[in-house]
């Protein structure tokens, strides 16, 4: 029996630690040629060398550079059949002290680096037959998280550009199909590193009384990307696919 991901060509950003580390791992597994990309090159190279992929150093918010790792990928390995646009940050602050300087650079980080790779990975995933774009989202472009403003925003951006870029993929019949994933609170260097955050711009973190949510691991997240990278998904386009323990939908928190 072959891998899940056999023959095919995977580019993940932000793939160094945390959620992309996961999914690149999972999709070596599954028979994935995979290139994963960071800003951070050591821990990068060291993962690639690991599990038998390529590093490309990358930073997400350079447009030029997203046309020479989508280049560079198909010079390597002849095409490109999936692209999981993972790379994010998280900047603490609510609509009042959110400062422009982070919302900026949170919305770029995000929804720039999103807007580039599905803009330059469309044609070339369509030239082979088509592909799977995964876009990371979060269950904060669903429910209101204000100490995390410009993150809510750039997380409800790429919301809806998923189904901007899987309508017109359809319309094209180009064989492309994009869909997002909305994880709640995963247990990643990015997410361990909030409450430190918190402390040091609020003097501590919010809701304290509230009980804690359960948190998920990243590879509750890597294995619905390895499913929505799959032809197992080949009917799925535009959708927004929640991994949360129900966290969005209960009435309160979902406890520990």
């Amino acid at each position: 029996m072959t891998g899940r991901l056999e023959n095919k060509v995977a580019i993940i950003t932000g793939a160094a630690m945390g959620l992309g580390a996961a999914d690149a791992t999972l999709f070596a597994k599954e028979g994935a040629k995979v290139i994963l990309t960071d800003v951070a090159a050591d821990k990068g190279q060291e993962l690639a060398d690991k599990i038998g992929a390529t590093f490309m150093q990358q930073d997400v918010t350079d447009e030029e550079r997203w046309k020479e790792i989508i280049s560079d990928t198909v010079n390597l390995h002849g095409k490109l059949d999936v692209l999981v646009n993972n790379a994010g940050i998280v900047e603490v602050g609510d609509p009042e002290n959110q400062t422009t300087e982070e919302y900026r650079k949170t919305m770029a980080v995000h929804m720039d680096s999103t807007f580039f790779g599905c803009k330059y990975s469309i044609p070339v995933m369509a030239e082979s037959g088509g592909g799977s774009i995964v876009n990371m989202c979060s269950i904060a472009s669903v429910q209101g998280e204000s100490y995390v403003a410009a993150y809510c925003a750039a997380k409800g951006a790429i919301e809806a550009y998923t189904r901007a870029v899987a309508v017109h993929c359809g319309l094209k019949k180009n064989g492309v199909r994009c869909n997002s994933i909305h994880p709640s609170g995963i247990i990643t260097p990015m997410v361990e590193s909030v409450p430190e955050k918190m402390e040091a711009k609020f003097g501590g973190a919010p809701n304290q009384d509230a009980p804690a949510s359960k948190q998920g691991e990243p590879n509750d997240i890597a294995y619905a990307a390895l499913y929505l990278a799959s032809d197992e998904s080949k009917f799925m386009n535009g959708a927004q696919l929640r991994v949360d323990n129900a966290m969005s939908v209960a009435s309160g928190s979902m406890p520990e």
